[in-house]
């Protein structure tokens, strides 16, 4: 496992973590001791930050979370707030509210200070007011945070965070379908020192090659009732591919498989290969998917002739096709 300092932070985190949504809900059906022992796989083998959120599932997800890293200082945690209210609603942003709902993750983590505090894609007109960064510095100086980032659904607001806040990571949606990150933000990123955490980097399942055009999802699975952005941003699921076209661009890609195991493996590697991520963050639900990931690390690296031919890809078969804002 290679570790990487996150931007300007002294958080020195493991280059694949892990992302905490889909063992909190609306992922389908949940298991919470297969969700405990996942975890314990992935710290055994060097994971040193798991990325969570006070919505997901209601809190349920930064509880299991405790249970996992009980008396492991090591460990680092990120967390998410802002969702759980009117994200449009300035009033969400005061000092008041978010210092509850810092203190409600802090109970809930069972923890003294939040290592990276990151509002959870707020709009954009809220980062351009400003007044929530004035709050988060105040929860920094308290030593309620270590530090605090922004996880965003557009190049455009990530931009604006490091032209205007100082916020030290960023968290994107960035995977072999989704590469607009690389164009401007992510060497604007490195050059200001910002740490850059790559969120949903399968595509939610695209890009593991175990889907059909038939495939269905559990009724309270977002891959079911946000398909097409009824509940949040459409980017968050599928990387806001349309199902069926997600599923013919996978298969298209399957030829980085050869000599690296699997899709899964593959997709991973190939962000691990993009200097300016900090960590990549995939979700998990079971022991089985945590060891798939892991064995991304040792997978073979891609070529600069194939990167080339991703680039490509990604320009002439995929961008037109991508919904919503990004």
């Amino acid at each position: 496992m290679k570790y990487n300092q996150l931007g300007n932070t002294d958080l020195n985190i493991s280059e694949l973590s892990f992302g905490t949504w889909a063992i909190g809900g609306a992922w389908g059906k949940l298991d919470d001791r297969e969700a405990l022992k996942a975890m314990d796989k992935a710290m055994d083998a060097g994971v040193n930050f798991f990325d969570t959120a006070d919505v997901y599932g209601d809190g349920h997800s930064e509880e299991l979370l405790a249970k996992s890293v009980k008396g492991k200082a090591s460990i680092q945690i990120a967390t998410k707030f802002c969702r759980s209210s009117d994200i449009h609603d300035p009033r969400t942003y005061s000092m008041d509210s978010v210092r509850a709902f810092c203190e409600n993750s802090l109970r809930r983590l069972g923890r003294e200070a939040i290592d990276l505090y990151q509002i959870h894609c707020p709009p954009l007109e809220i980062l351009k007011e400003g007044s929530v960064f004035e709050v988060l510095e105040k929860l920094k100086e308290e030593g309620k945070i270590r530090y605090y980032g922004v996880s965003v659904e557009t190049v455009e607001e990530g931009i604006f965070c490091l032209e205007h806040t100082k916020a030290s990571s960023l968290q994107v949606i960035f995977n072999l379908l989704r590469q607009k990150p690389l164009e401007k933000l992510f060497p604007m990123a490195m050059e200001k020192d910002v740490g850059i955490l790559a969120r949903v980097p399968l595509a939610s399942g695209l890009l593991t090659g175990k889907f059909t055009k038939d495939t269905t999802f559990e009724s309270d699975d977002h891959r079911s009732f946000n398909r097409n952005g009824e509940a949040f941003n459409v980017g968050e699921t599928f990387g806001g591919l349309d199902f069926k076209k997600g599923v013919e661009l996978s298969d298209e890609l399957n030829w980085i498989e050869k000599g690296r195991g699997n899709r899964t493996r593959a997709a991973i590697k190939w962000i691990l290969q993009q200097e300016e991520v900090s960590s990549v963050i995939p979700g998990f639900r079971s022991v089985k998917q945590v060891e798939d990931n892991l064995k991304a690390l040792n997978a073979k690296e891609f070529s600069p002739e194939e990167l080339q031919t991703l680039k490509s890809f990604y320009e002439k078969e995929v961008h037109t096709h991508i919904r919503g804002a990004y």
